[in-house]
Order: C-alpha cells, then sequence, then structure tokens
C-alpha cells in the first residue's frame, strides 16, 4: 500500500471510531482472578491485534488506537494483576509468568494465535518475549517506545536511595515488577531472534524519553546498552516520531498506522502491496 493510500485508510479509521461509542471494559473470573478486559470482535477478519501496557498504564492509555483498529481487525486489550480492576497475584511479576497468564486469558477469551502483538514501554518487553517464547504463535510485533533487555539495572545495583525513592513513589505492583525487569530482559536474550516476522518499532524522537518517566539511578544508559538495543531486531522498520513516551495518546494516527503495517506485513507482499 502507498503511503498515501496507507494515510488514508487510518484516516477512515479514526473517522470510524470517533463514530461509534467507545467498547466498554469487562470484569471476570479467569483462573480463580478477577480480570478487565477489552475485546473488539471483527467478524470478517482473522486479524487478533493483543496490546500490553506499560508500568502504571491503564487501558484508557492507549486512547482511540484499540477502537480504531477494531474497524479492520478483532482487539484484545486488558490489565495485568494488580492495574484497573484486575485482581492482584501472589505469583512472580517476571516477564515469563505474566506471558503465561496472558496466554491463558487469551485461551478464555476464545482468542486464538497467531497474534499481533502491541507492546508499550515495559509492555514492549513482555511482548518480545512472548515473541520470541512462542514464534508460531505470533504473527507481527510493533513495538511502541518500548523498553528492552538490559535498559534497567537489577534492583540490587540501585543506589539505596534510588530503592528507597522507588518504593515510595510506585505501587506494590509496579515495583514487584521493576524488581525483574533485569531478569526479564535476560529471558528476552536467552531465547532465539525472531527476525522472520514483522516488527515495527515506534521511537520517540526526544533522547530523554525513558519508559519510566524519571530516572532515579535505575537505567543503563551507556554504550554497550545502546548498541545491544541497535542490533536486536536488524530487520525491524523504525519509524522516529514527533510524540511523547505515552504515544498513543499523543500520536494515535502513528501507533495505529504502525499497526495497520504490520498486519498488511504479515497477510504477504500482495496484501502489503495494495
Amino acid at each position: 500500500m502507498s503511503k498515501p493510500a496507507l494515510f488514508l485508510s487510518v484516516l477512515l479509521l479514526a473517522c470510524l471510531g470517533n463514530a461509534v461509542a467507545a467498547p466498554a471494559t469487562v470484569v471476570e473470573s479467569i483462573d480463580g482472578r478477577q480480570v478487565e478486559s477489552l475485546t473488539i470482535r471483527h467478524p470478517a477478519s482473522k486479524d487478533v491485534v493483543v496490546f500490553e501496557g506499560g508500568s502504571r498504564n491503564t487501558i484508557d492509555k492507549w486512547g482511540s488506537v484499540p477502537q480504531q483498529l477494531g474497524q479492520e481487525a478483532t482487539v484484545f486489550a486488558y490489565h495485568r494483576p494488580g492495574y484497573g480492576n484486575s485482581e492482584a497475584a501472589a505469583t512472580p511479576r517476571d516477564g515469563r509468568t505474566i506471558v503465561e497468564e496472558l496466554r491463558r486469558v487469551l485461551r478464555h477469551k476464545n482468542l486464538q494465535p497467531p497474534y499481533v502483538l502491541v507492546g508499550h514501554s515495559l509492555g514492549g518487553l513482555y511482548m518480545q518475549l512472548f515473541a520470541r517464547a512462542y514464534p508460531a504463535e505470533v504473527k507481527a510485533l510493533v513495538l511502541v517506545d518500548a523498553m528492552y533487555p538490559r535498559m534497567v539495572k537489577r534492583v540490587e545495583d540501585f543506589p539505596w536511595t534510588s530503592r528507597l525513592a522507588g518504593q515510595l513513589a510506585f505501587s506494590r505492583t509496579v515495583w514487584r515488577e521493576i524488581e525483574k525487569i533485569d531478569e526479564t530482559g535476560d529471558m528476552v536474550l536467552a531465547l532465539g531472534g525472531i527476525d522472520h516476522m514483522p516488527i515495527v518499532r515506534l521511537v520517540n524522537r526526544p533522547t530523554s524519553s525513558t519508559a519510566i518517566p524519571v530516572d532515579f539511578g535505575a537505567f543503563r544508559m551507556d554504550n554497550a546498552t545502546r548498541d545491544l538495543v541497535r542490533g536486536l531486531y536488524p530487520k525491524a522498520r523504525t519509524v522516529v516520531a514527533d510524540s511523547s513516551h505515552q504515544m498513543a495518546l499523543t500520536s494515535p494516527e502513528i501507533v495505529t498506522a504502525a499497526i495497520v503495517q504490520a498486519i498488511q506485513a504479515a497477510a504477504g507482499p500482495a496484501t502489503a502491496a495494495r
């Protein structure tokens, strides 16, 4: 699809999304725990787009993007344990546990793979792990100003003042995930590459943008880390945008266009060329 045609299709999706009342979330018991989620089913599409938010983020941080995408694909967004109206879980908050919990929720909702995974910030790290652990269940990956392995230090390596500040600034749910970020990144690096699938990376232009808005000594921003991140997905399409870390709210048309492109690329050259 040409750039003008893609722009017009995204604009049409935005107009249609604004014309239809926003769907409501539901809270239901899954594996003995209350889970809040949003599902927009498209009866004529086999594409299933799965959204994973960042730390402290709720479904509404995706703005109008799920509603816009619901015009041409089935869409699923949810709250991880301890977010929104989803019940907190006693299970570890490492990426592998979170990915397995998400897969069980998707099966409960009868949403069948392969999926188009969309992850923002810390959710982007979880979706990288999902795609690498279960590549047969994933047809494309969209990373929205995502976090990558080795970007955050082990909590033990934070200055003690930073650990204290973080525990005061974040909820227990968020802090338990922060404690496992470095471990989750190592899980991602231990698995095979995923260059066979379409990957789109959306990057916010300001170099100071970080997944956790205030750097309290948590981040590795050295050259080795930058080189690692640059080399993770050599075939990915990277889009640099003048936006914000909450890109779905600031620039929903850019996020929607990236997901549409990933869906088309996963469908094959004939569809992508239309």
